[in-house]
């Protein structure tokens, strides 16, 4: 990983969004962007990192793109002749809604009906969040191969039939509002749970999902499921940088400091949870939990009687299998851990966990806590089997010392 990652993180989606607009093609937009990810590779480490990156590279990227046009359109026949011509003038199209952000045009754009769900969040991560095929994979829990067939074949079929990319008028945001939700949530979350590489936390995302959940409550204020995703998002992220330590190794929530917790975010995210009551969808018993810890005085004095109530709500509303067995846990400090466990049986069988790393590591932290170390050690080491990022495994090998220690 290079020390420019960040940096290309960071920029890739507005940079792919503000071409995808200028331009009418993903495809062009996306070539036109990495593109101009290798030739900054190039200039970078000898000219310096410029001060506004994200422009450097829409601008070197638009002239890529321009370039590619002109060259085929001076092709016989020329058939990309009226494209050059359109993306070469000012652009002075009127927008339907006041919306700056061209990320969120293009998640919506990336909504279309045309488009299947799978398709529609691969694409829209892929291509505003920049994250890569095999974290798309694990995030879907679907395999690489797929994954990659599936933002193929979304962006030929967004081509062909010619989807605008633009949100959609008034009457037609209902059905693509779904999708939107999912997309920044799971943008926020691979940023909180990173699924590999070095770091636990990937800063970048959390902020960008959180600053999109509020760009979409700013779009659609009477929205109860928008302020939702923003209340859970808020409310998770109030506890980010108690979350490691300073050397990057993660501090599970019972171990955290909460008078460093953000509680400026804590009261945006129950103003949030205030305005999504009567909400239908499934962020809101999440928001419910997130703000039952973030409000508890104390791990001590943490409400699982309620917390456990919001997760009936959400299993019966989701038939998660990742949410029953997180519910387990929770089961476990309500009723005691024998009744967790029983409770994460019930579920560990269930095939759609097969390509998750989620039972083992919950089964071995109830395991220990309820003193059966040598059991434990066990499912600590078959957790780290599947364990995703560096401090996600040292966190299981730190755990699974104290049981050998025990």
């Amino acid at each position: 990983m290079t020390a420019l990652d960040g940096v290309f993180r960071r920029e890739w989606g507005p940079a792919v969004a503000a071409l995808a607009r200028w331009s009418g093609d993903l495809s062009v937009a996306e070539d036109a962007v990495q593109e101009a990810c290798a030739q900054a590779l190039r200039v970078w480490p000898a000219a310096g990192v410029p001060a506004n990156p994200g422009a450097w590279l829409t601008t070197v990227a638009r002239n890529q793109a321009l370039d590619r046009l002109r060259r085929e359109s001076a092709r016989p026949g020329k058939e990309l002749a009226a494209v050059y011509e359109q993306v070469s003038a000012p652009d002075t199209a009127e927008e339907l809604h006041p919306v700056r952000d061209d990320e969120l045009r293009m998640m919506f754009t990336c909504a279309h009906p045309a488009l299947d769900r799978s398709s529609q969040l691969a694409l829209t991560l892929r291509l505003i969040s920049g994250l890569t095929v095999s974290e798309i994979a694990r995030a879907l829990l679907q395999s690489d191969s797929a994954i990659g067939q599936r933002i193929t074949r979304a962006k030929n079929k967004i081509r062909r039939a010619n989807i605008p990319l633009r949100v959609p008028p008034p009457e037609l945001l209902g059905e693509r509002t779904p999708h939107v939700l999912g997309c920044i949530y799971s943008v926020f979350t691979e940023g909180y749970w990173s699924t590999g590489g070095p770091s636990a936390i990937r800063d970048e995302l959390c902020d960008e999902g959180v600053r999109l959940a509020g760009e979409l409550c700013a779009l659609m204020p009477g929205n109860r499921d928008a302020h939702a995703l923003a209340a859970l998002v808020l409310l998770h992220d109030s506890r980010r940088r108690t979350r490691v330590d300073e050397g990057g190794a993660l501090i599970p929530l019972d171990e955290q400091d909460r008078s460093q917790w953000d509680r400026g975010r804590i009261a945006r995210g129950l103003e949030h949870l205030r305005l999504a009551e009567g909400a239908l969808g499934s962020y809101l018993p999440q928001a419910v939990i997130a703000a039952l810890h973030a409000t508890a005085p104390s791990w001590q004095h943490t409400d699982w009687a309620t917390i456990c109530l919001a997760y009936d709500r959400l299993v019966a509303m989701t038939d998660s299998p990742v949410a029953a067995a997180n519910r387990a846990l929770a089961v476990g400090f309500r009723d005691g851990f024998t009744a967790g466990l029983a409770a994460l049986d019930a579920v560990a069988d269930d095939p759609r966990l097969a390509r998750t790393n989620t039972v083992a590591p919950i089964r071995a932290d109830l395991l220990r806590r309820a003193g059966r170390f040598d059991e434990a050690q066990r499912w600590y080491r078959v957790a780290l089997d599947g364990s995703g990022s560096e401090p996600a495994a040292a966190f299981l090998r730190r755990r699974l010392a104290e049981c050998v220690a025990s």
